[in-house]
């Protein structure tokens, strides 16, 4: 298994995780539960209305962190958004939850990313067990 795999793994055994993200010079801090495996990345996908979405435009390096049991996972990088609508036409279908959101109707739409100069921090409340620096490009 590959350590975005394992990545993407405990993150779905968390169901929600936490994004924290940088507004001005105070840390913000929300529950997420959408990601998505595809093409060598993982995705995330935010708002493009919320105030999140204004934040990583403006400092895009991000941490998500997730808890299973009492292990817990430390995923951060920079925030690159994507430019074509490829993964964003896919997601209703990944989570219906969301299409009730982000459709024509609301006029809602999503902002998909995925981070860069990543690094996945498997922990224990002890200190870190694995350690993967993940280079998506």
């Amino acid at each position: 298994m590959t350590p975005l795999e394992k990545v993407n793994d405990f993150l779905t055994q968390a169901g929600t995780f936490y994004l924290t993200t940088v507004d001005r010079d105070r840390p913000k801090c929300r529950p997420v539960a959408f990601h998505m495996a595809a093409g060598g990345h993982l995705y995330f996908a935010v708002g493009d209305f919320k105030e999140v979405y204004r934040q990583m435009r403006e400092n895009p390096h991000v941490e998500f962190c997730a808890t299973v049991g009492g292990e817990f996972l430390r995923y951060f990088g920079r925030a690159v958004f994507e430019t074509d609508g490829t993964i964003a036409e896919q997601i209703p279908a990944a989570s219906p939850a969301m299409q009730k959101i982000y459709s024509e109707t609301t006029g809602y739409r999503l902002a998909v990313f995925h981070l860069v100069h990543a690094t996945a921090e498997f922990r224990s409340m002890l200190g870190v067990k694995e350690s993967y620096d993940l280079e998506e490009g």
